[in-house]
């Protein structure tokens, strides 16, 4: 199983260059089974990780570029009249992939936003009075640019906290870019991934990641962790119960493809910038994106032991 998890984030790492950890973090939000926010300037990778993910992973894709125009039935999908049999038919949406993104998600209005938040939590959508199950695997992806904020509509908190981690590519380093310039197009190399992990085996691995085993003395750290987000006077917001269990969660997919069956604090530490930083806001400055700092507050003041 490690084999083939490694394969998978090899695969990736082919494509998209110097992103060892990012990749990393992408799959273990997959396996935990969470939802991603990739949140970066355009011409990062975000597309083109997300595709390299489906790939290699098997997994249908679906794109949806978010706009100001954008209708929930654009998402969801819709029923249509048909004169032949004298009945409604309902044509589903992107939605009913398994690994969707949901490209610059913040220009879309708050309206068509919503419609992403029962598919999160639930893994279904209800569409004209009748619940609709989503595939499994389901797995989003949603992108943002950080800079241009101009006719865009900032996400509320309700709907971050539905996503697993945030991430950001940033800039490559050198030598990856030298590489880049020198080599293929990355977009001509996905169509010759192929799948590594079939829909079973990737089944398998994501009901194993609760079963990694926490320690006591782990789920206390993590405990002082939440703790001090609720008590310390800097935070304006604490982590709720939902980002108590998520870390965990992350944690655990961590420390399954690190190749333990058991988390240590180093695993709670290497995925909490990315479950927590979008979930924490700064009382000097809660409309502002203060959780980095934050969490690094954290990872210095809140020791393991």
């Amino acid at each position: 199983m490690r084999t083939q998890l490694e394969n998978c984030l090899a695969a990736v790492n082919q494509v998209l260059l110097g992103k060892d950890r990012q990749v990393r973090l992408a799959l273990a939000c997959l396996l935990a089974r969470g939802h991603l926010l990739l949140e970066d300037l355009p011409g990062m990778g975000k597309t083109t990780l997300s595709h390299a993910l489906a790939k290699v992973l098997g997994l249908s894709y679906q794109r949806i570029q978010f706009t100001s125009d954008l209708l929930p039935g654009d998402i969801l999908g819709t029923s249509v009249f048909n004169r032949d049999t004298g009945q409604f038919t309902f044509h589903p949406g992107p939605i009913f992939a398994e690994l969707v993104l949901a490209d610059e998600i913040n220009r879309a209005t708050p309206k068509s936003q919503s419609a992403l938040l029962e598919a999160m939590e639930e893994g279904q959508v209800t569409i004209e009075g009748a619940t609709r199950p989503l595939p499994q695997p389901f797995f989003v992806i949603a992108t943002q640019n950080p800079s241009s904020q101009g006719g865009t509509f900032a996400l509320p908190e309700s709907q971050l906290d539905r996503f697993l981690m945030r991430v950001s590519l940033g800039y490559p380093a050198r030598n990856a870019e030298k590489a880049l310039l020198q080599g293929e197009a990355r977009r001509d190399l996905l169509p010759r991934l192929e799948p590594i992990l079939d829909h079973a085996a990737l089944a398998r691995i994501q009901a194993e990641v609760p079963g990694i085993h926490a320690s006591e003395a782990v789920i206390d750290y993590v405990l002082r962790l939440v703790e001090a987000t609720r008590s310390q006077p800097a935070f304006a917001l604490g982590l709720s119960p939902r980002g108590s269990l998520a870390l965990l969660a992350a944690a655990r997919a961590w420390a399954m493809l690190a190749g333990r069956d058991y988390v240590i604090p180093e695993d709670v530490q290497a995925v909490l910038p990315s479950v927590a930083g979008h979930r924490l806001r700064d009382a000097a400055d809660p409309a502002g994106h203060g959780g980095g700092m934050l969490v690094q507050w954290l990872l210095r003041e809140v020791t393991p032991f």
